[in-house]
């Protein structure tokens, strides 16, 4: 798991480096004929890197997403309407029969359909009209790591084309760079707070609220913490009632629009008598993980999570546990 966390700013040069013309035509078509309805099929970590992409399609573009509850399709049999409709589809394997079947449903009703995938050679893959691979290379560890921050890359390469925003396909080019240091950034203070944990929120919002679900996902999955992953807005709703003294958080507080409100949150907390783990830049007062920033405050996020995987792999080994064989978990699965 730490090698191949340690690969990803090495597989996003790779994929910077490929598949320039398939995105720009994709880009030119979309903006030639924009779809009336955008929505997302994935699972997991996956379904993460979708959340990241539609918050940038939202965001950038004003088009709403809609995350496809693949049962709909493969156990109610819903007749959805394929007119004008955009699905992209995320996955590592590109293997689960619940992701193929939509793929194949919207296609054969006249949808237009992107796979966003490791393996071009998949079900998935040969299920949708465009296919956008992820260069990551082959990925061994359960948990994934860079296959992930691949995909994160690929949905910003996409929504930057589809908006033709030079100014974001610049700031993607150098991004290796930033994951670089992200990949070796400081994050101890991770491991010595969480060692004896067994319960933990984490918070996110705006773009950074798709790494923190990713984060929770990954905490339960390598070091057998129970995670919940919650914006910073929402958590001030019920999930508050739970926080209190010695309760831990991870808070990530990228540059953006949500920032402020993050850090605020963060100090609330410390108040309370939460143990805050606060990721923000170098020099935010109360960060002890430090965020390298990017060319852009919309790929903070990306640099964010290169920076946690490592910590979280250290983490799981501090608590006994190898992050290499997860409990009752395989690299692939197939759900219906």
């Amino acid at each position: 798991m730490l090698a191949e966390a340690r690969e990803a700013p090495a597989a996003i040069a790779r994929a910077l480096a490929a598949d320039g013309e398939t995105l720009a035509a994709l880009g030119r078509v979309l903006r030639a004929e924009p779809p009336s309805a955008v929505l997302t099929v994935a699972r997991g970590s996956s379904d993460h890197a979708a959340h990241f992409m539609a918050y940038l399609v939202m965001a950038r573009l004003g088009r709403l997403v809609t995350s496809l509850p693949m049962s709909l399709v493969t156990l109610y049999s819903s007749r959805l309407q394929c007119d004008g409709l955009l699905s992209l589809a995320f996955s590592q394997s590109g293997q689960s029969p619940d992701l193929v079947a939509p793929q194949r449903f919207f296609r054969s009703g006249g949808a237009r359909t992107v796979a966003v995938v490791n393996d071009p050679a998949s079900p998935l893959a040969e299920a949708a009209q465009w296919v956008l691979p992820l260069h990551a290379g082959p990925e061994r560890s359960v948990a994934a790591t860079k296959s992930y921050i691949a995909q994160l890359v690929a949905g910003a390469r996409f929504v930057a084309q589809w908006q033709g925003d030079a100014t974001l396909q610049s700031a993607l080019q150098v991004l290796p760079e930033a994951l670089e240091r992200a990949a070796w950034a400081d994050w101890s203070p991770l491991a010595e707070t969480l060692v004896d944990a067994d319960r933990l929120f984490v918070i996110g919002r705006g773009l950074g609220l798709a790494i923190a679900m990713e984060a929770a996902l990954k905490f339960k999955e390598v070091c057998g913490i129970q995670a919940e992953a919650f914006s910073g807005a929402e958590v001030k709703h019920g999930p508050m009632a739970l926080i209190d003294e010695g309760y831990p958080l991870l808070v990530f507080a990228p540059r953006g629009p949500a920032q402020a409100g993050l850090l605020a949150l963060a100090d609330e907390m410390r108040q309370r008598g939460a143990r805050v783990l606060l990721a923000a830049p170098a020099g935010t007062p109360g960060a002890q993980l430090p965020l390298i920033p990017s060319a852009s405050d919309d790929l903070d996020a990306i640099t964010a999570i290169q920076s946690f995987y490592p910590a979280v792999e250290a983490l799981a080994r501090a608590r006994g546990l190898d992050p290499d064989a997860p409990r009752h978990l395989s690299k692939v699965t197939r759900t219906h």
